[in-house]
């Protein structure tokens, strides 16, 4: 992964073992925008669907999912105590990561709604995401960066592992949580 200012978490690109430049770019968003709503929508059709085909035979009733997208309205997710970030593969919006302050005092980060589009997947874009979040959260004032997923989200778990992260105890007590990650973060050199 090329960082062309590591000061700036926006500036990410992915190069391919050719060393021709991917075209992954990754920027902050808006929560409330039409790419961060419809990415969002993707992700939690996917999520949802996973869990309750796994659990319950079925795909997720269309009035429970609109009702999930509403509530969840991404304040969490705006300055000054978090960020979203859109990926961009060939220009169009392809995948999310938000990060959002959780212990100032300590210096701990959540990482939140890592998600690139199922078309999309296996070309690079999952790294190039996390490390654009990690950056994200290094200039939120984070040393140390955590998040939570399910045991069937096997896929998310091993990007995770893969970047670095480490399985830790439970820090959260959310109906979905099953398994919990962290990393600490190295400052930025220079």
């Amino acid at each position: 992964m090329a960082l062309t200012n590591p000061m700036n978490p926006m500036n990410h690109t992915e190069q391919h073992s050719t060393g021709s430049p991917a075209s992954w770019t990754v920027g902050p968003e808006a929560v409330d925008s039409p790419a961060a709503r419809a990415l969002w929508r993707a992700y939690y059709t996917e999520v949802s669907d996973r869990y309750y085909l796994l659990h319950e035979g079925r795909t997720t009733d269309p009035e429970e999912l609109e009702r999930e997208v509403a509530a969840e309205t991404g304040a969490d997710l705006v300055a000054p105590g978090g960020m979203l970030l859109v990926a961009l593969y060939e220009g169009e919006p392809a995948g999310t990561a938000g990060v959002r302050m959780v212990d100032a005092g300590d210096g701990i980060a959540e990482l939140k709604r890592v998600f690139v589009r199922e078309e999309l997947r296996g070309k690079g874009g999952s790294g190039v995401l996390l490390g654009a979040a990690e950056d994200a959260a290094r200039a939120l004032g984070a040393r140390r960066i955590v998040l939570d997923t399910r045991l069937d989200l096997v896929e998310a778990r091993a990007l995770y592992t893969r970047h670095g992260y480490a399985e830790t105890e439970p820090f959260t007590e959310r109906m979905y949580a099953e398994v919990w990650y962290a990393k600490d973060l190295a400052p930025v050199a220079g």
